[in-house]
């Protein structure tokens, strides 16, 4: 059946398919490495013990998660060479030194002190291992920093010239690296991720105590997760109007694509709630909206003028359907955060927190929340830039590798079983260190590790009770 269809649509749903797969582990991974810095250095500052227990607990899950991350992101990468080839002669001296960046500063951290972090609490000192915690937190910053300056300078291009090959070329890097869309687009994940991370933790948190509200791990990190959330849904809300007002300045047909505004309003444009988009015919059918509502949130204005997709040329409006649905599941979702936080804020003054068990059967709900509103927001920022790699420069069309359809679809289906297959066990089996309660004394990645690796494993000197303890 994929044999017949395009191999450019193909090569699309291949990298969609491989980057929604992606996403979700970074989002997850840098938000959960700052977290372990913060329980690590709140064990540093009070000595107690819970803060090391759940740094041992969510440290082992942080391993498997991390290492799904980069093992998934290098296909990605592959693909550039493989299914966009064209793509990456037109954008590689631009693109290439951004993502050699993300190398030198993210992985280099990363891999310099991922080793200590995970396996030196009875090696090094607490201090020195507190530091690499911070340091591998750090370089899950600098990753983000870099592969979103990349994907934004696609979105909102400039510093670049074109050379006689029809190349992008840097003329101003510090105009590529910080193009107009990237301070928003960064907060904007950043703070995604954090939220990610903590519903994440809120979840497992809510589970426990929905078995054992007596659990002072499972108490620590709902409490943690929730003060979390009710302080970064408010700020993400922000973030994300901020965001949406720079990309209606940069890429107005994304918006209207997303306000499903196939007309333009001279006197105020209304925001559509739910609707069903009609491409073809360019309307939104069974449309509920509220009159004026969007010029008011976008222009601050009631009667503010909005354009719409009749002022673009058919042929460059995104899927609009797609990102019409994909923001406002996004949005919808957000919504229910911001929802949870002040929930826990009402508990919480209440002193509720722990027993209130609609509150936890909530918080346990929303725990994939962050994973499907990242998965939601970067379709609507990638299917919104449609039909360019390079907003307004390179078509999609135009960036493909000369390939047919059949050789497409065979890495395609490829890709879907081996993913599902080897990913989908790393999941299940995150969750099921997840359904273990955290408990005092918590083991981390070391204990039943060899203690020495050269020669020949002293398995028989190895005690089976030793119990991991900071090093003094």
């Amino acid at each position: 059946m994929l044999a017949n269809v395009d191999a450019l649509l193909l090569a699309r749903w291949q990298f969609g398919f491989t980057v929604a797969f992606h996403i979700v582990f970074p989002a997850f991974s840098i938000g959960l490495a700052s977290y372990l810095a913060v329980l690590e250095g709140l064990w540093l500052a009070t000595g107690r013990q819970v803060f090391i227990d759940l740094f041992r607990y969510w440290i082992k899950i942080f391993a498997i998660a991390f290492a799904m991350g980069v093992v998934s992101g290098l296909v990605m990468s592959y693909q550039f060479g493989t299914n966009w080839s064209v793509y990456a002669d037109k954008t590689g001296p631009v693109l290439g030194p951004l993502m050699a960046y993300e190398v030198l500063s993210a992985f280099f951290l990363e891999a310099g002190f991922l080793g200590v972090m995970l396996f030196g609490m009875t090696k090094v000192g607490p201090r020195l291992h507190f530091l690499a915690t911070l340091m591998v937190a750090i370089g899950t910053f600098f990753s983000a920093f870099w592969i979103l300056s990349v994907n934004s300078w696609m979105q909102t291009p400039q510093g670049y010239a074109v050379n006689a090959a029809g190349q992008f070329v840097p003329d101003d890097w510090w105009a590529i690296v910080f193009n107009p869309s990237f301070p928003y687009r960064l907060v904007h994940m950043v703070l995604a991720a954090y939220l990610t991370t903590a519903l994440v933790v809120g979840a497992v948190g809510a589970w426990h105590l929905l078995r054992d509200r007596s659990n002072q791990g499972a108490r620590t990190m709902f409490s943690m997760a929730m003060w979390m959330l009710a302080i970064v849904a408010p700020l993400q809300i922000l973030a994300g109007d901020a965001h949406g007002l720079n990309t209606l300045e940069h890429q107005p047909a994304k918006v209207m694509a997303m306000e499903g505004h196939f007309e333009s309003h001279p006197d105020g444009a209304p925001l559509i709630l739910f609707g069903l988009p009609d491409q073809e015919a360019g309307v939104v059918r069974y449309a509920l909206s509220v009159p004026k509502l969007s010029s008011l949130i976008l222009k601050h204005g009631l009667n503010e003028p909005l354009k719409g997709l009749d002022t673009v040329p058919r042929q460059n409006w995104p899927p609009v359907p797609v990102v019409f649905w994909s923001f406002r599941v996004m949005v919808s979702l957000g919504m229910l955060m911001l929802l949870l936080g002040v929930a826990s804020l009402v508990a919480r003054y209440r002193g509720k927190l722990y027993e209130w068990v609609a509150l936890h059967r909530f918080a346990l709900a929303m725990g994939p929340a962050g994973f499907v509103a990242v998965v939601a927001g970067w379709i609507t920022t990638e299917v919104g830039r449609q039909p360019f790699t390079v907003y307004g420069l390179l078509r999609t069309a135009e960036s493909a590798s000369p390939l047919s359809a059949p050789a497409v679809a065979t890495s395609l289906v490829a890709f879907v079983v081996i993913y599902f297959a080897v990913f989908g066990m790393g999941i299940l089996y995150i969750l099921h260190l997840m359904a273990k309660s955290p408990h005092l004394g918590e083991h981390g990645i070391e204990p039943g590790a060899p203690i020495r690796t050269a020669g020949i494993t002293p398995a028989s000197s190895v005690d089976p009770d030793r119990h991991m303890q900071p090093a003094e």
